[in-house]
């Protein structure tokens, strides 16, 4: 007997992302989540949140979309491969060249025995 291996990468849960863009690091959360069949989420950082749009998954390949406001007003697309705990990626705003972005999502702590 063969295990069966899912090919679509599973987003679900909160990311710690770290962009690295010309101007430094920035520190961003991305949650997905699953509704209704599909898959939706947010982003936090430089205090706003974002909805992501047109969220994609394609094998290990994930890309969505952003719009943020805040250090400036940009348009946002990612695509990152996930490989179980982490992503590795890029992020372009334009015809401004890409940034390199890393994550990990975050594991929820086991509880303490009492």
């Amino acid at each position: 007997m063969t295990a069966h291996t899912d090919r679509t990468a599973t987003l679900e849960g909160v990311w710690d992302l770290t962009v690295a863009t010309p101007v430094g690091r920035i520190k961003a959360v991305v949650e997905f989540r699953r509704r209704d069949g599909s898959l939706t989420g947010v982003a936090s950082g430089a205090g706003e949140d974002v909805p992501l749009r047109d969220i994609a998954v394609d094998g290990p390949r994930v890309t969505w979309k952003q719009s943020v406001t805040k250090p400036l007003r940009l348009n946002l697309a990612f695509a990152a491969d996930v490989h179980g705990d982490t992503m590795e990626g890029t992020s372009r705003a334009g015809r401004l060249p890409a940034s390199k972005v890393t994550g990990t999502r975050r594991t929820t702590p086991a509880r303490a025995a009492e």
